[in-house]
Parts: C-alpha cells; sequence; structure tokens
C-alpha cells in the first residue's frame, strides 16, 4: 500500500523526520522532492485503490496546494481499518455509513479549531505560507519566498471575491545560473529579449509599450507566387511599395504613443 511506502523508515517523507527523496525516470531526469503528489506522479500504478490514492493526492495538490502525503497516509489507514473491519463481517454499507457521520464529525471539529484570516492581515498569510514551505526543499528560504508568494497572489485576487484566485495569472520563471536568493516579484511582464544595441536603453519608466503580435515586414500570402520583374524601374516600385507598407505600420504605432 502506498500510505506504507511513505511511513517506511527508507521510503519516509511525511513527518518531523521526513526526508528529501532522488527519484530517476526511465528517461534520466532526475527529481529531488519530498511532495506526496510529486512522487506519487513518477509512479506507475495498477491497483485500484492505489489509483484512487494517486487520484487523491492530485486533488488534494489542486484543491489546497499542500497536504498531498498526509492525505494519501490518512487515507491509507482507513482503508486499512476497512479491511479489518471486513474481515470481521461488517458490511461495508455500515461502514460507509459510519464513515460519513465521522466525516461530518471532523469537518465540525475542524470549523471549530479554525481561525478566520482576514485578506488584508499580510502577516497571518506570511505566516501560513511559511509553515507549508517549510516542509519543501526550499525550506530555509521560507522567509524569502513566503511574503513574494502573498504578494503574488494578492496582486491577482479580486477585491471583490477574495476566494477566487486565477494562479494561471502568475507565472514562475526559472534564470539559468540564478539562486533563489534572487528570486523576485515583478509586477508585469517578463521578456527573454536582449537590448536593441550595445548602447541601447536599458531601463525606462513610465512609457507606453505595444505587445505586437506579427512581423513588421511586407505582407505574405500563405500561398507560393512569384513576381515577374521586366526592368529596374518595376523592382523600384515593388521595394516603395514595401518601404511605403511598413512606414505605415510604424507610423501607426508612434501615432499611439508607444516607445
Amino acid at each position: 500500500m502506498l500510505q506504507k511506502l511513505f511511513r517506511m523508515p527508507s521510503g519516509r517523507v511525511w513527518g518531523p523526520r521526513g526526508m528529501d527523496k532522488m527519484i530517476q525516470a526511465g528517461n534520466g531526469e532526475v527529481t529531488i522532492t519530498n511532495d506526496g503528489a510529486t512522487i506519487l506522479k513518477q509512479m506507475n500504478v495498477l491497483h485500484p485503490a492505489a489509483k484512487m490514492l494517486v487520484e487523491l493526492s492530485r486533488a488534494q495538490d489542486i484543491e489546497a496546494g499542500d497536504g498531498t502525503t498526509s492525505v494519501v497516509v490518512v487515507a491509507g489507514a482507513l482503508l486499512e481499518a476497512c479491511e479489518k473491519l471486513l474481515q470481521m463481517g461488517m458490511h461495508p454499507t455500515a461502514i460507509s455509513d459510519a464513515f460519513e457521520r465521522c466525516a461530518a464529525k471532523a469537518v465540525e471539529i475542524l470549523n471549530d479549531m479554525s481561525i478566520p484570516v482576514e485578506i488584508g492581515d499580510h502577516e497571518s498569510l506570511v505566516k501560513s505560507a511559511s509553515t507549508s514551505l517549510n516542509s519543501k526543499v526550499v525550506s530555509q528560504y521560507s522567509g524569502l519566498l513566503a511574503p513574494l508568494a502573498v504578494d503574488a497572489v494578492l496582486k491577482v485576487s479580486d477585491p471583490s471575491r477574495n476566494d477566487v484566485v486565477d494562479l494561471k495569472d502568475i507565472k514562475c520563471i526559472r534564470s539559468l545560473g540564478g539562486t533563489i536568493e534572487d528570486t523576485e516579484l515583478v509586477e508585469g511582464l517578463v521578456f527573454t529579449q536582449r537590448a536593441a544595441g550595445t548602447n541601447g536603453p536599458k531601463r525606462l519608466e513610465k512609457v507606453r509599450i505595444g505587445l505586437i503580435q506579427f512581423c513588421i515586414s511586407p505582407p505574405k500570402t500563405d500561398m507560393d507566387h512569384s513576381v515577374i520583374v521586366s526592368d529596374y524601374a518595376a523592382m523600384d516600385r515593388v521595394l516603395k511599395q514595401e518601404r511605403e507598407y511598413i512606414l505605415n505600420i510604424v507610423k501607426q504605432i508612434k501615432k499611439r504613443g508607444i516607445f
């Protein structure tokens, strides 16, 4: 059972003595993690119960972003208890009904224990993020990453609906050669584009930038075609039309005050 694997001394990734694991995929790619969802994603399980635990961990990761190992350990322990009850002759329906009543009671207890956090309570949000990061590989950098994570989520959240956040609006970009200490939050867009020239501007403030999804070049058709030019005058006319086309695009961009 998967939950036994997570609790074994050699495979423990759960609890205060949990350790990071190195996983090598079939293509040679190596992953170092103690995240339950990441580990289970690398495993090819066949047993229906094991597949259910894998899906459970994946759902936990999507819904809460943490607790992916804990949910597998708890669910696996419940399945073990079910097996013992079945061996005692208890009917599956009775076991299912009892689990539903226990789940309702557990939710009630958790609601009583929970401490409401206001979206404006930045300190409490950072503490919650730090708690989650403390179980990750980057735990020693939780003091740096937790505030950045909270600020990033607050930037894309809807003030009128604090319970709805589209995490697709946040993009994590890794830079080759950098360190975790170099991590920063950029309020905008990041492009891997070099400067226009050696003496080109490195920083611009309060400018209008146009995101153009086409090439500033003469138009091209989807069909193969050829142009036959018989003399130099015709060649000059073709080049002139191309220059006028490009110049018209540039004028439209400049007209809108885009740098």
